[in-house]
């Protein structure tokens, strides 16, 4: 197994493999997308980072799940996932699923886990809460 060196080396290394991923074909969504999407009302956001850092700020609209209890999640009966999350649980046909988390790990990672349980539509906003402060914010 590769491992990511330590320190600077190990960020650049990080974000190399992940811009690989992405070339690769990954499910991604970019900031003009998902504008489109939002302002359609077909988007369902998911913000998989921990509540403290969704509490500091989330894109309107994001349902708060950190990516440590989204299998989870994602595996409930859709009863119990409206009484713990006050909202409907997706289906598994829904398009548009769209994870993000602060710079994209953490959203790539529920978004492959997503798909893995079968949710097609799953995909990873790239540029992340980061992005979307930057510019929206």
């Amino acid at each position: 197994m590769l491992r990511a060196p330590r320190g600077l080396a190990g960020a650049a290394f990080l974000k190399l493999a992940f811009a690989a991923r992405t070339m690769a074909g990954e499910p991604t969504v970019l900031l003009p997308e998902l504008r489109s999407l939002l302002a359609s009302g077909r988007a369902r956001l998911i913000d998989v980072r921990s509540r403290e850092e969704a509490a500091a700020g989330t894109i309107p609209g994001a349902l708060n799940i950190p990516v440590s209890e989204l299998e989870t999640a994602l595996k409930m009966e859709p009863a119990a996932f409206k009484a713990l999350y006050s909202t409907e649980k997706p289906k598994l046909e829904d398009e548009n699923l769209i994870f993000f988390c602060q710079k994209g790990r953490r959203g790539f990672q529920a978004t492959q886990l997503a798909r893995g349980l079968g949710y097609k539509g799953a995909r990873n906003y790239e540029g992340a809460y980061s992005e979307w402060f930057q510019k929206e914010g």
